[in-house]
């Protein structure tokens, strides 16, 4: 089992592990900072470091318990039982942890204004984009939204990370926004928490005050269907 330290710390940009398992899949340690692609997330890049060498991440996932860390090159250089320094590309990943957050806004605000769910979603480094339970495009109250998710940030809000019991999650109102699809069957989960604004349980990184995000804008809006409507957005600067 591989130990998630972003779980606890999404601003941790550097550790030390040990080497666990290495095979063509990638590099196993006994603890990571890299998020593996997941959730509509990409996965973290960066570096792994072996006796002053650095080897190139370019790719994590998850199985199972454990994280599999795929390098450029080099993996034929470590061993089971050697340590190594990770360190995370910082600013692709805190530019993701600005638009996931944003998501989190976003998804709250279109839930309890309209009642729609996320129906589809994904971040990528610079650029994200969420499906709604919409049956008609609105461009007026996708505006109204966004703007009134950039007065929130503007006002900035603590958010928090803990972890409730499964059931406890699915007894509370409107705390699960995805449409037709329930969290992990896990006993224990991570919440997140933006104070006052949505609470859902989320596996991934997130900034510590919504005040971070700057600013949403819109991209493109776009009809994906019956019942699908995709708003597409950055955050800036």
């Amino acid at each position: 089992m591989t130990k998630l330290l972003y779980m606890d710390d999404s601003y941790l940009k550097e550790f030390e592990a040990n080497v666990i398992e290495v095979s063509d899949k990638g590099v196993v340690l006994d603890q990571t900072a890299f998020y593996p692609e997941g959730g509509g997330l990409p996965s973290d890049t960066g570096y792994l470091i072996v006796n002053n060498e650095r080897l190139r991440v370019v790719h994590v996932r998850k199985e199972g318990g454990k994280v599999y860390h795929v390098l450029e090159s080099g993996a034929e250089k470590l061993r089971v039982g050697m340590k190594v320094k990770g360190i995370i590309d910082w600013e692709r990943r805190y530019r993701i942890m600005r638009l996931h957050t944003a998501a989190h806004i976003l998804s709250a605000l279109f839930y309890s204004e309209v009642g729609a769910k996320i129906t589809g979603n994904a971040i990528r480094e610079n650029r994200a984009h969420i499906d709604f339970s919409l049956e008609r495009t609105d461009r007026e109250l996708f505006q109204r939204m966004v703007d009134k998710a950039n007065q929130l940030i503007q006002e900035g809000r603590r958010v928090k990370i803990y972890y409730m019991e499964r059931e406890k999650v699915l007894q509370i109102p409107g705390m699960i926004k995805l449409a037709g699809r329930l969290p992990p069957n896990i006993p224990i989960l991570r919440i997140v928490e933006i104070e006052g604004i949505d609470t859902q349980p989320d596996g991934g990184p997130h900034v510590a005050d919504i005040k971070e995000i700057g600013k949403i804008e819109i991209l493109k809006i776009e009809n994906k269907g019956r019942g699908r409507r995709r708003l597409h957005y950055k955050v800036v600067p």
